[in-house]
């Protein structure tokens, strides 16, 4: 099972609480510029898996019409910011392996993706994703690998 972790778009600094921040403009931009490099790399989702926050939530819409709009998806309390990075590892592979998906996308925050990467990888440190960020981990025989990690800024 192929593994796209995403950070969400860049999000306003001011609203009522942290989980109704919205997407910038260049929030939206950057989520827009990874779906269109995700496409040109003939990415399809089987699974998403996406924070409940409104930056993640806009992101996706921003993304769902790439990826079509019937697959399935679900908003997961797990990947909030300030959630357990095992138990977020958990419930991504015990979805994955009940939709028995191929390629899934995680669409949640900072500092939890970095720690969900060094959990998924055995002997990795957490790494920072920017925001649109997405890194790619894939199995390799017995154990997963850390295949790649993007910003928008440096995709081709």
């Amino acid at each position: 099972m192929q593994l796209f972790l995403m950070r969400h778009g860049e999000a306003q600094l001011m609203a009522a609480s942290d989980r109704e921040r919205a997407l910038t403009l260049d929030g939206q931009q950057q989520t827009s510029k990874v779906g269109q490099w995700l496409l040109q790399q003939h990415v399809n989702f089987d699974l998403i898996l996406v924070s409940p926050y409104l930056r993640a939530q806009q992101s996706w819409q921003l993304l769902a019409p790439l990826f079509g709009e019937d697959k399935q998806v679900l908003t997961c309390e797990e990947l909030t910011p300030d959630a357990d990075p095992s138990r977020a590892v958990d419930l991504l592979l015990a979805y994955g392996e009940h939709y028995q998906a191929k390629q899934v996308l995680v669409l949640a925050h900072m500092p939890l993706l970095g720690y969900m990467v060094s959990d998924l990888v055995m002997g990795s440190e957490p790494p920072l994703f920017a925001t649109s960020g997405i890194a790619l981990i894939e199995p390799n025989q017995q154990l997963r690998q850390l295949s790649w990690l993007y910003t928008p800024y440096n995709l081709a």
